[in-house]
């Protein structure tokens, strides 16, 4: 016989702890790397390396413009992270305000 398509619960439930590392910084590529097959990590780790983006470009504009970019930036990024990590513990979808949408284009 063939093999069986996993239901989307064990889908979640197989993919919570890849998709929390999803939002931790630079381990998102982690669940890019080892778990892409599975939607429901691919959805969470995709705005996870958005987040990732923008701590990057975070970091390049604080030199710039001065310590409260990264203070304010940090504190938007780590906020919109544990919202993230909120709906991976209740395994569910989550779109993050405009990171959603950059992830979406995404094509890994």
């Amino acid at each position: 016989m063939g093999k069986r398509k996993p239901s989307e619960n064990e889908l979640i439930l197989e993919g919570k702890t890849f998709a929390i590392l999803s939002y931790l910084s630079i381990c998102c590529i982690i669940p890019l790397v080892f778990k892409k097959d599975n939607e429901f990590v691919l959805r969470h780790s995709k705005q996870g390396l958005v987040l990732f983006v923008a701590e990057v470009a975070i970091f390049v504009l604080h030199i710039l413009l001065g310590v409260w970019i990264w203070k304010w930036g940090m504190f938007i990024l780590g906020s919109l992270s544990f919202i993230g990590i909120i709906f991976v513990l209740r395994g569910q979808y989550v779109n993050l305000p405009i990171i959603s949408d950059i992830a979406e284009k995404l094509t890994i």
